[in-house]
């Protein structure tokens, strides 16, 4: 391979210097980095500097399969992601893993992927795969595979579960690092959990829990994602902690990678004045010491993985460049898109999915289109209205727990409400913001649980999705049965996917991998998803990702009040609740 020069203002924030220098690059590598003299000479040139990467991550909540979330994100800088496929997991099992896998060595891009350690996350709920210990194991000793996953079961690390000790000594046994997930967890029991080897938590959402994790050598994960948002609270870190704080999304819906990706925390930390060279070392440094990624920092005979950028204060990305090739320039990946067909093996695409929203597979690089395996589960029937009806009882006072979304945030509050009472059943009551929401199990039928929500914010129609963390069944909530009906039988058609429904009104956004991601051109997806998150709000929906939101209200690991497919969960007692009708 030809001998490459890129130069430009080296931004080096291992010896906290920014100078002129040229980088030269050999067979993908960096073999020298030639300081240059005369220093207002360079002014007018870019800056160099390692490439970005996400320390944690959730490629499927991206609505994209991995080499269609690479086309995105080296658009923004992104070189490497630190990626749980704790999603497709929980569906598809060892399968599922291996899936992401394959798919993201489809492209020149760094996908670090981890051994998910919760599958299932709890036992309240219906999953589609178990991964024991010795399946987690077993995925610690291929090389694909860096770190285990968020340890979601603190009860069960602070208790020495059996299972949970077993995953975490193989993962110390390979010398690979274990991710945290302890939301508020503080004192002696965050003390305990941090002296199992957990080393990393981006759960934090008030700079005092951050700080306390901190002062025990536990390494924080500020989070910016489509509804999880602590950057504000946690920004001071970067510069009082730089060597210990790490920048990720977590679960980034595509229109929002769309409009960019770390490199808009990077933005936004300098804004706050944070020193730009510890806002590097955050966003492109740390993440490959804690896991010891193959990734480069600009040294010498370090894989060529770097950026050009225009400034240190907006960080526009001019060119992305991973193992000596430029992936991206001026804002055009150049990343081709797979070309594969995007229907379920066997199950070719009904005229009212292509009428609703068409999944198909991209022909833009004229490559022949080939059928591929597209991992899924879905067995569960089409419902009818009357399987959504909360009857009442005598108690015409009675006053459910009510979970109560926050906007921004995956915790919810736990309050008492009193829904409407019609024709002797419980029903949404959207004058007040009071809307029934529920859960079908996706992996058989079974009886639909149901409960109440505030702050979503509908006004007509119901919204459903198959994204449903943790275990993926589908939820949805909606103003009324019927419509609650209509949206979740969309869902279930199509084998997986998010919908809205309204009186004179049927979206769907078809995901046929394992009903959480698409084979679609990512740039379309973003496209359809923006169409559907407008829908949803012109159907009254106040959040500011409302699928987004809908999508944790089922995940029991963060507190307060869910909903899972086996009932109204009490995060804080760590059971289902009891209801009476």
């Amino acid at each position: 391979m030809a001998t490459q020069i890129i130069t430009g203002r080296l931004a080096d924030c291992l010896s906290q210097r920014i100078y002129p220098a040229r980088v030269i690059i050999q067979n993908s590598l960096v073999i020298a980095v030639e300081p240059l003299p005369d220093t207002e000479k360079y002014t007018h040139l870019p800056y160099i500097l390692p490439g970005f990467i996400d320390a944690h991550v959730h490629v499927e909540s991206s609505m994209l399969v991995p080499s269609s979330f690479a086309r995105l994100a080296v658009v923004h800088g992104t070189v490497a992601t630190v990626s749980d496929p704790h999603e497709i997991a929980n569906v598809c099992g060892m399968d599922g893993v291996d899936f992401m896998i394959r798919d993201g060595q489809r492209v020149p891009f760094k996908f670090y992927f981890g051994a998910p350690s919760c599958v299932p996350a709890t036992v309240f709920e219906t999953a589609g795969a178990t991964l024991d210990s010795r399946d987690v194991a077993s995925l610690l000793e291929r090389t694909e595979i860096k770190y285990l996953s968020e340890m979601m079961n603190f009860p069960g690390a602070l208790h020495e579960d059996p299972e949970v000790m077993a995953k975490i000594a193989a993962a110390h046994r390979l010398g690979k690092p274990v991710d945290g997930h302890a939301p508020g967890l503080r004192g002696e029991d965050a003390k305990t959990y941090v002296r199992r080897g957990i080393s990393t938590d981006h759960e934090c959402f008030t700079i005092d829990e951050a700080l306390e994790k901190l002062s025990y050598g536990m390494k924080i994960i500020i989070r910016e994602g489509s509804a999880a948002r602590n950057f504000e609270a946690l920004a001071p870190l970067v510069d009082s902690h730089p060597e210990m704080v790490m920048f990720c999304s977590d679960d980034k819906h595509p229109d929002s990678l769309v409009e960019g990706h770390i490199n808009q925390l990077c933005a936004r930390a300098v804004a706050r004045g944070s020193d730009p060279l510890n806002v590097i070392r955050v966003a492109c440094v740390n993440p490959v010491l804690h896991y010891a990624l193959d990734v480069g920092l600009l040294r010498p005979g370090d894989p060529a993985d770097f950026i050009l950028v225009e400034d240190l204060v907006h960080f526009r990305v001019r060119e992305t460049w991973i193992n000596g090739q430029c992936v991206a320039r001026l804002g055009t990946s150049l990343i081709e898109q797979p070309a594969d067909a995007s229907s379920m093996p066997g199950e070719p695409l009904s005229p009212d999915t292509q009428q609703s929203f068409p999944q198909r597979a991209s022909t833009a690089t004229g490559q022949t289109q080939h059928p591929q395996k597209i991992p899924n589960l879905f067995n569960c029937r089409p419902r009818e209205t009357a399987d959504f009806a909360i009857a009442a009882g005598m108690d015409e006072q009675y006053r459910f727990p009510v979970i109560g979304a926050m906007d921004g945030q995956l915790i919810t509050a736990k309050i008492e409400c009193q829904p409407l009472r019609e024709n002797n059943c419980w029903v949404s009551d959207p004058a007040n913001d009071i809307l029934k929401i529920v859960v079908v199990n996706r992996y058989r039928d079974a009886p639909i649980a149901r409960a109440f929500i505030r702050n979503v914010g509908l006004k007509q129609g119901a919204l459903a999705s198959s994204v449903a963390h943790d275990s993926h069944n589908i939820v949805a909530v909606g103003v009324d049965d019927e419509s609650l009906c209509r949206a979740v039988n969309g869902v279930i058609r199509h084998r997986g996917g998010i919908s809205c429904v309204t009186e004179d009104l049927e979206m769907v956004l078809p995901l046929p991998v394992a009903g959480l991601m698409s084979m679609e051109d990512g740039y379309r997806v973003a496209e359809l998803y923006t169409q559907i998150d407008q829908a949803a709000k012109a159907a009254g929906s106040t959040l500011r990702a409302p699928f987004m939101t809908l999508s944790f209200m089922a995940l029991l690991v963060i507190p307060h009040l869910k909903l899972s497919d086996l009932g109204l969960f009490d995060g804080d007692g760590f059971e289902i609740l009891d209801l009476r009708s």
